[in-house]
């Protein structure tokens, strides 16, 4: 008995002892339940306590010990995956893919060490022995592609050798990078460059020391900048880059320039201000050493599904040669331009568009800042405002209101219309049916009702926004209800017949008068509301001819179809002598002139005389059936000949001599696969001509002349053909250019923006380089355009040729970067070359270098600009150039 319960005494301290071992493995060593036989142990433990019943039900106070990782791993390997439990590793071989958490790595070779948490990713070698399958560590947006990384799953660090990463436009390769967690990184033998090559680039930033926080800044030490792999002299003690996708407010670095007429300048500085994700204003600033300046304000907006636009004001403050020389001169020149769409989803129903460009006459010729040559050859400015609201009613309401403006740059008048409202009720059938076909004389009986209404103006620049610009406005409006209806006439004739009533309202009247003490007759305005009301009758007939010319389908030109749309309209307007007046043109009472009140209105004045006249008009078209030079073609091609052959005159029933009018001729035509458009037209004349110039009632064929006597004869010729006509690709228009007020096409040479230089003059491709097809062949872009244009004259038998030019635009590409063009004309009536520009443009990848340069003429002028292209380092360029010497008024 004695040896049973020595056996089970034994038995419990082992236990208790293996029991205590075993919860010692989660205590600190501090807590060593065993002391040494020197050590004093203030606890005894009595038998009573070796056998006490533990309460299994007892709450534990130790925590448990947490998870080795947060999330799950996710792995696979091309090749293998191989786990080595001695080394606590997994190996994965050959496209090796790791998930975890938000971290996405693939590499040729990726080892696990499951024990330390960490992660070693490289290369592998191919078959050759080369090193391939370079790393790639994506971590939320963030990615790198290094040579080898080295990542701890639990604290988020790595070490990455040849690291490759993109922040934005910047490419950075570095050495050694330590991420320190998600939002810093630490670099060392760091290059940064915008160029595509990372590894073999045209140009970067070498320095030592770099802390990268992604998507914010790079903050770098001592930086040298390399070009060609060759240092250069530039060099900063310290360099701030900002790197996110959102635009960051800040200063715009100006461009150096000189001038033989107004000396040193600082051009094109100022501050951008990002002011939130839907507009921004940049505001950029010039300065002359003899006192010129100017300034800018630039501003774009933009709401998803809702609107967007951009609004540039312009303003220059101009002084010529030195005060007290006898060159000396001095102008303000403004432009201002604001385009506006709206979204047509946000309210099919509302609409809201604006297009302006206004300012002074001489801004394009005179500007410091802009070589828009195509605007400064343009002799017109128009702008236009409008919203326009539809009212879905029975019958539905358009409303519309529009500004508009117009501007001659050459004779410097300006009309504007503030505002122009116009109303109008859709077409009421009162006799139709509400189903089913409206056929016959009653049933299409339609009548309308228009509304218009404007307050125009008329002035000139430098009267712009003055107190006489809004005195002399002129108001008017206009009521107009036409009541039509059409019908057919023997199966074949198309009729229609037409009753207009018009009212007109106007604020501002007339009275003539003779003035005794000036000896004159003055017009004196007369306020307050008037109107007068006129109505006119027209009908017309007409009909569709077909003719076809066989020669056989054997033939190369097997038929030709030739279509006539004859037309006779006669047109009816009373007499409204009611609205007349007289007045004595010199006091003497006796002889009085007629007038209305109404003179100079805006819609006109009623007319005294009856206008009784009959119309005709022929129209033509020829159309031919070739044999398609493909074989495989089982129908005929079709040519268009002739898109129109018009002729028209008209035949005055009421006039006493020269009854009928000046015959018109026109036409047009596409050759050379409709490339080329060649209109023409010419004026004849019936009547012969006394030998003042004046017509006379004799046909010219009775005063020994023939039987029509041409008065007047132009035609234009445009012809625009390039390589991508062959491919199928759009032509790009010059948007800058129209919207300046010039041309779509180079014709007039290209616009070119000098605050801003990064931007091609020549057509931007899509970027991609094309292999050579053969041995020094290569795929090049060319294009072309042809315009010529001849004016003849004969209104006095003087038989000239007034106009005679033609202009031609050519681009190419020498080499796939090397790009060259050329705008230039001549003139033989003048006989001289007419504008001349070339244009030379290389692209250095990164880097872009062109060379503008017009010869002579008033705006002879060279520019010279190298830069990097990227806007993040757009303040690195040299920007050289030689403005015109001109002159201002």
């Amino acid at each position: 008995m004695q040896r049973n319960l020595f056996n089970i005494v034994f038995l419990t301290i082992f236990l208790t002892l293996g029991n205590a071992k075993t919860y010692s493995q989660d205590l600190p060593p501090k807590s060593n339940p065993f002391p040494a036989k020197n050590q004093t142990d203030s606890t005894k433990i009595e038998l009573k306590d070796l056998t006490k019943v533990i309460d299994s039900t007892k709450k534990d106070s130790i925590k448990p010990k947490k998870a080795l990782l947060d999330g799950k791993i996710r792995r696979k390997a091309l090749d293998y995956e191989k786990l080595d439990q001695k080394k606590k590793t997994i190996t994965l071989y050959n496209k090796a893919e790791v998930y975890y958490q938000d971290i996405e790595l693939k590499s040729g070779i990726i080892v696990i060490d499951y024990q330390k948490d960490e992660v070693y990713a490289g290369r592998i070698k191919d078959s050759l022995g080369n090193l391939s399958q370079r790393p790639v560590f994506k971590q939320g947006a963030n990615e790198v592609e290094p040579d080898s990384i080295r990542f701890n799953l639990k604290t988020k660090k790595a070490l990455v050798w040849n690291s490759r990463s993109q922040q934005g436009e910047m490419n950075i390769k570095a050495a050694i990078t330590k991420k320190e967690n998600d939002s810093v990184y630490f670099m060392k033998g760091a290059r940064f460059t915008t160029a595509k090559d990372i590894d073999n680039p045209e140009y970067y930033f070498q320095t030592d020391r770099v802390k990268l926080v992604p998507g914010k800044k790079v903050v770098v030490g001592i930086t040298n900048m390399v070009i060609a792999d060759v240092p250069t002299p530039i060099a900063l003690p310290f360099a701030f880059f900002p790197m996110s996708d959102k635009a960051r407010s800040g200063l715009i670095i100006p461009t150096y320039n000189d001038s033989n007429t107004r000396g040193f300048s600082l051009q094109n500085g100022g501050y951008y201000f990002a002011l939130s994700e839907n507009y921004d204003l940049a505001i950029l600033g010039d300065y002359y050493t003899n006192g010129s300046y100017g300034f800018r304000f630039e501003s774009s907006y933009a709401k998803k599904y809702k609107f967007l636009g951009n609004v540039n004001i312009r303003f220059e403050n101009l002084i010529q040669s030195e005060r007290g020389y006898p060159d000396y001169s001095r102008a303000n020149n403004y432009n201002i331009q604001w385009s506006h769409s709206k979204d047509g989803k946000s309210n099919p129903n509302s609409r809201f568009s604006a297009s302006v460009n206004l300012g002074s006459s001489q801004y394009f010729r005179q500007s410091l800042n802009q070589m828009n040559v195509s605007s400064g050859l343009n002799n017109t400015l128009s702008s236009s405002i409008s919203y326009s609201k539809t009212f879905n009613s029975v019958p539905q309401v358009n409303l519309s209101l529009t500004a508009t403006h117009s501007q001659n740059t050459n004779t410097e008048q300006i009309n504007m219309t503030l505002p122009t409202l116009q109303l109008s009720v859709d077409r009421i059938f009162p006799f139709a049916p509400k189903e089913g076909i409206k056929k016959g004389f009653f049933k299409n009986i339609n009548l309308q009702y228009n509304l218009r209404g404007e307050n125009r103006i008329e002035t000139t620049d430098s009267l712009f926004f003055k107190s006489e610009m809004f005195r002399d406005a002129k108001v008017g409006f206009q009521h107009s209800i036409p009541l039509s209806t059409n019908f057919k006439i023997f199966k074949y004739f198309s009729a229609s017949t037409s009753v207009n009533y018009n009212e007109v309202w106007y604020l501002k009247t007339i009275r003539k008068e003779y003035d005794a003490n000036t000896n004159e007759v003055v017009d004196t305005d007369i306020q307050g509301f008037d109107a007068f009301r006129t109505y006119s009758f027209s009908a017309g007939l007409g009909t569709t001819i077909y003719g076809t010319f066989n020669f056989g389908e054997n033939k190369k030109i097997q038929a030709i179809r030739h279509v006539m749309r004859p037309n006779v309209s006669y047109s009816y307007t009373p007499s409204f002598e009611k609205y007349y007046d007289t007045y004595d043109p010199n006091g003497s009472g006796t002889m009085l002139k007629e007038y209305t009140r109404f003179d100079g209105g805006i819609f006109g004045a009623p007319g005294k005389n009856m206008s009784n006249n009959v119309g005709f008009n022929l129209s033509n078209t020829f159309e031919a059936k070739v044999t398609d030079k493909d074989s495989t073609a089982t129908e005929p091609k079709k040519v268009m000949l002739l898109n129109n052959l018009n002729f028209s005159t008209s035949y005055d029933i009421t006039a006493d001599s020269l009854r009928w009018s000046p015959m018109r001729v026109s036409g047009g035509t596409q050759i050379l696969n409709q490339k080329m458009n060649i209109n023409f037209a010419a004026t004849l004349d019936p009547y012969a001509i006394n030998n003042s110039g004046q017509r006379i009632d004799t046909w010219n064929i009775d005063n020994g002349g023939s039987l029509f006597r041409m008065t007047s004869a132009n035609m234009t010729l445009n012809y625009s053909f390039s390589s991508k006509d062959m491919n199928g690709d759009k032509e790009k228009k010059n948007e800058q250019g129209k919207r300046n007020g010039g041309r779509e096409d180079d014709l007039f040479g290209t616009n070119t923006d000098l605050s801003d230089r990064r931007q091609s003059q020549f057509e931007e491709d899509d970027g991609e380089e094309k292999p050579p097809t053969e041995f020094f062949k290569y795929e090049l872009p060319w294009d072309m355009t042809l315009a010529y244009s001849l004016t003849y004259s004969n209104n006095n038998r003087e038989q000239e040729i007034t106009g005679n030019s033609v202009m031609i635009s050519m681009n190419t590409d020498l080499t796939p970067k090397w790009k060259i063009g050329v705008s230039t004309g001549y003139d033989f009536v003048q006989r001289g070359v007419t504008f001349t520009q070339f244009r030379f443009e290389r692209d250095l990848l990164s880097w872009r270098m062109d060379f503008n340069w017009v010869p002579f003429g008033d705006s002879a002028y060279w520019g010279f600009f190298i830069g990097i292209k990227s806007g993040v380092l757009s303040d690195i360029k040299w920007d050289k150039r030689s403005l015109p010497d001109r002159t201002l008024r």
